[in-house]
């Protein structure tokens, strides 16, 4: 159980608990469709990298649809995917080497997207964290 009630606001249970503060869950609820379409970076490659920080994050909510699938692993994905750990390993103070390797397969819209992505993510898994957000079970 979350650790406040769900406000009326919201269709999943992750924007209920934002739509206590409707403008806020508006302001998130847009920037994650922005975020997570199609953009410079595939949808899949980001939902690899989605999945790579869930494991890390500690929201349950988010672990609970699955751990990163290898087989849908190109290089980029593979690159984006180890940028991802790393960013996890060092909480952001990601030294130069590492963007040195990512730009051998990133262009700056890609990488800006990336850490844009990144970034607000972990914001979102560190809020269904904090909130002790449970994944939804499927009652038969």
């Amino acid at each position: 159980m979350a650790r406040i009630n769900e406000s009326n606001n919201g269709n999943t249970p992750f924007q209920r608990l934002l739509g206590h503060h409707d403008e806020v869950m508006q302001g998130w609820t847009q920037l994650s469709h922005v975020l997570e379409a199609e953009g410079k970076l595939s949808v899949e490659l980001k939902e690899q990298v989605r999945r790579t920080l869930a494991q890390c994050n500690g929201c349950e909510y988010c672990k609970a649809k699955g751990k990163p699938d290898r087989d849908k692993f190109d290089e980029k994905t593979s690159i984006a995917v180890g940028f991802a750990e790393v960013f996890l390993k060092h909480k952001g103070n990601i030294p130069k080497s590492i963007f040195e390797v990512l730009y051998e397969y990133l262009n700056e819209e890609e990488i800006s997207e990336l850490c844009a992505f990144i970034s607000f993510t972990t914001a979102s898994q560190y809020f269904g964290a904090m909130m002790k957000l449970e994944p939804v079970t499927q009652s038969s």
